[in-house]
């Protein structure tokens, strides 16, 4: 891959973008709160009050890109977003992948309504994905802040930037709204959502709604079905002085999910790794009579089934009190539990657990034990019990604008892992938990523990009616204690292993500053520029991948102890927003933002693990280790040229070089990656939306390209670049007389139109040679009929 210089590619794409193709992104005035910021359907720029690179998707796009799309899968098309699922909605947390200027979705920061949604790990143990959280169709907007979230987003994950999620309030009126979407793979998805209007009552206005969907599709890769049901529940209360806001959601998720391909590592490399569910005879025939699978094909065997499956609980309570003009202080407090297991049924003589099963079980036939089918079920059994408060207290001063707030989080989380028999005459199922009366053995258990604090204080100086400074600072503090009831047995684990460490590990980075201004040149342009600095807080959990308390050993963890630092960044950004309505002929009007930024990552974690191919499922014994620190530099140029009323035209480029700069030492080796690329981490994204309305008729074409990427961390191994196509029509219906129906609409999506095949997301694992990838999802097709009354 050849390299060129950040300046060149700079100016290409600030040239490219001003010059050519870009949609939807319109800035308005300045919003006096985030709830403002929302324009109708179209992309914000956001705005004059911010001096980070911020923009926002507003409800209406994203249901475009498909009805009940994961609010994050529909950032996509924003500049800087590199996201990948294996299913259509974005739904699948297996196998998602998201990268935003080189931070994948462990380090950054995600809230709902202010709320904490943790570090997205699919080792469940902090939080829960956003679309779990609230209903897609609930979704008000998603914002996005690319390079720094803002001082007080409740996250202690956020490396880089952050995406906050809010949830649409109840309307004024009453009403019922309604859709149906159909598609592809046996796909179903039915939304309902009832308003209650606004009520007079309690010394104010009283409001609220109730919501419920439920989906389910067929996996494309093999005949089992996706989805669940949802809920959620919203009330606002409008007084004189303040404002109470209550959110309830629950949610309840099974997602049976396709393997990774395993790349270089022996064996057959299927197209994709299928399942053998629900042909249970077929399973029975795959296995031979020790319970091994075919000896050509030891790394991407097929299992029966493998599932995750989630039930979460989360709700809110919010006062915004208003003391006169100048003062506002708001409390928030919430509360989440979690409860599920991700399983897989595979053979019983694979991937290492004939040693597993021996130290429990020896001298006995394993078959037996397990059932007589030669399969056996593995659990990871999760629980998550969070609850918090949060606080800001907002001073209007003249010319300042002052902001002090604090953010407080209790959790503890258990991770079990556990096997099952699964009897030769009564097969286990994708979408039942596993029956205690075949528990065989519980390899592990552990419970950890964290008190988390962080405050902040920033002040926004108006020095001039132009010019605005920005200063503040936030601390953070993580108190976190593991302790493991039920150890694995000697051997039990890979490597040397000698079981899960236990104890307490505090970490506190008192001073994290930030400073920005912006500068308003004319009306219609503005210069922006930010500096910040970041820390991600250890992760406090034996499920999650780069945890201190995931280590083999009691020594390790002390040694990280002693040793080790979090993550931690510093992000620097500069840019100009624009906006003009011109007279061209056929242009109307340009609105752009370009800005460049930079990024000092230290204190690098990485999990040196005794089984590099991802293909593993006995689990553990892994060393965490800081190992050097990654130079980032990009830009990201966005604009909209509007053609008239009907017709835009939107591009984003984005440029990105994320590199190594040190080596690192795995047991005696050492492994060159000094000056190396952050492997699935694209150089080149590039993202269009045309969109042509004419009264009743819309239609929008979207087209995603993700450049080439590196596989390993050597960047010995990689795959080639690619384009998507994904298009969207729709046709409001004319008002049926007598029926009460109103706003129908009918609406056809079409993903991956030029059915694409390869490879479309990489799971990186390896220093070189090996790796692991998903197959690209064939074109699917989805109708839906919504309404209300």
């Amino acid at each position: 891959m050849k390299r060129f210089s950040v300046l060149s590619r700079s100016m290409l794409m600030i040239g490219a973008a001003v010059v050519a193709v870009p949609a939807w992104a319109q800035q308005q005035s300045e919003p006096s709160s985030p709830e403002a910021a929302t324009n109708g359907d179209q992309i914000v720029v956001t705005a004059t009050r911010t001096t980070r690179s911020s923009v926002e998707l507003g409800a209406a796009e994203i249901q475009k890109v498909l009805p009940g799309a994961n609010p994050v899968k529909a950032i996509q098309t924003l500049p800087g977003v590199q996201f990948e699922t294996a299913d259509p909605w974005g739904n699948n947390e297996q196998n998602i992948a998201l990268f935003v200027h080189g931070f994948n979705q462990n380090q950054l920061g995600f809230t709902l309504d202010g709320v904490p949604l943790g570090d997205q790990s699919y080792g469940n143990y902090n939080g829960l994905s956003p679309q779990r959280a609230v209903i897609s169709e609930n979704v008000a907007r998603v914002r996005l802040t690319a390079g720094a979230a803002d001082l007080g987003t409740a996250s202690a994950s956020n490396l880089g930037g952050g995406i906050e999620t809010y949830s649409s309030d109840p309307t004024a009126t009453m009403g019922v709204r309604f859709a149906q979407t159909l598609g592809s793979y046996d796909a179903s998805r039915t939304f309902l959502r009832i308003d209650s209007g606004e009520v007079d009552g309690l010394g104010g206005t009283n409001s609220g709604y109730l919501s419920v969907v439920r989906q389910k599709a067929r996996a494309w890769e093999f005949n089992a079905k996706q989805g669940g049901w949802q809920g959620n529940a919203k009330f606002v209360h409008k007084g004189e002085n303040g404002t109470l806001t209550g959110y309830f959601n629950i949610s309840d998720k099974v997602e049976p999910n396709q393997d990774s391909v395993a790349h270089n590592a022996g064996g057959l490399e299927p197209y994709y790794r299928s399942l053998l569910y629900p042909n249970w005879q077929a399973a029975l025939a795959y296995v031979d009579a020790n319970g091994a699978p075919p000896s050509n094909n030891p790394n991407n065997y097929m299992n029966y089934f493998g599932d995750a499956q989630r039930t979460d609980y989360l709700g809110y309570i919010k006062y915004e009190h208003r003391f006169g003009d100048a003062v506002t202080w708001t409390n928030q407090v919430y509360y989440h539990h979690d409860e599920g297991q991700g399983q897989i049924t595979g053979p019983i003589a694979a991937a290492g657990l004939p040693g597993l099963f021996r130290i429990y079980y020896p001298g006995q036939n394993l078959k037996t034990v397990f059932g007589g089918s030669g399969y056996a079920l593995r659990t990871t059994e999760y629980g998550i019990d969070r609850k918090g408060a949060i606080s800001t207290l907002a001073i209007h001063a003249g010319d300042h604008e002052i902001e002090l707030g604090g953010w407080y989080e209790h959790n503890r989380n258990t991770i079990f892992r556990r096997w099952y028999a699964a009897p030769i005459d009564n097969p286990p199922s994708p979408y039942e938990w596993a029956d205690p009366a075949l528990r065989r053995l519980t390899q592990y258990a552990a419970i950890t523990k964290y008190d988390l604090i962080q405050t902040h204080i920033q002040d926004r100086w108006h020095v001039t009616p132009t010019v605005t400074v920005e200063a503040g600072f936030k601390s953070s503090l993580q108190f976190a204690d593991g302790r493991v009831p039920t150890q694995p047995l000697p051997g039990a684990l890979p490597g040397t292993s000698t079981g899960y460490p236990e104890g307490r590990l505090n970490t506190k980075k008192w001073f994290l500053p930030a400073i920005g201004a912006i500068w308003d040149i004319t009306t219609n342009d503005q210069l922006f520029g930010h500096i910040q600095k970041n820390v991600r807080q250890f992760q406090a959990s034996v499920a999650a991948g780069l945890s201190p308390f995931a280590v083999g050993s009691q020594q390790a963890f002390d040694q990280i102890k002693a040793n080790t630092s979090p993550e931690t960044s510093w992000t620097y950004e500069a840019g100009l927003r624009s906006h003009h309505a011109l007279d061209l002929g056929p242009l109307t009007a340009i609105e752009a933002q370009v800005s460049a930024y930079h990024v000092d990552f230290d204190n690098r974690l990485l999990q040196i693990s005794a089984t590099p191919v991802i293909a593993s499922v006995i689990g553990g014994v892994s060393i965490l280790q800081n190992v050097g620190r990654v130079r980032t530099n990009g830009v990201d140029a966005a604009a909209t040229l509007r053609f008239g009323p009907h017709l835009s035209v939107y591009n984003a480029l984005s440029y990105n070089s994320s590199e190594y700069r040190d080596n690192y030492v795995s047991g005696t080796t050492t492994i060159a990656t000094a000056g190396k690329y952050v492997p699935n981490t694209a150089r080149w994204l590039n993202k269009t939306v045309v969109s042509i309305n004419d009264g009743p008729f819309e239609i929008q074409a979207i087209g995603d390209y993700v450049g080439p990427r590196f596989a390993t961390y050597t960047n010995d191994q990689g795959i080639g670049g690619r384009y998507l196509l994904n298009l969207q029509a729709g046709y409001s219906l004319p008002q049926i007389d007598g029926f009460g129906v109103k706003d129908l609409k009918l609406s056809v999506n079409v993903t991956n139109v030029t059915n694409r095949k390869g490879i479309y997301e990489l799971v990186v694992g390896a220093a070189s040679k090996t790796w692991n990838s998903y197959a690209q999802p064939p074109r699917m097709g989805f109708i839906t009929l919504s309404g209300a009354f």
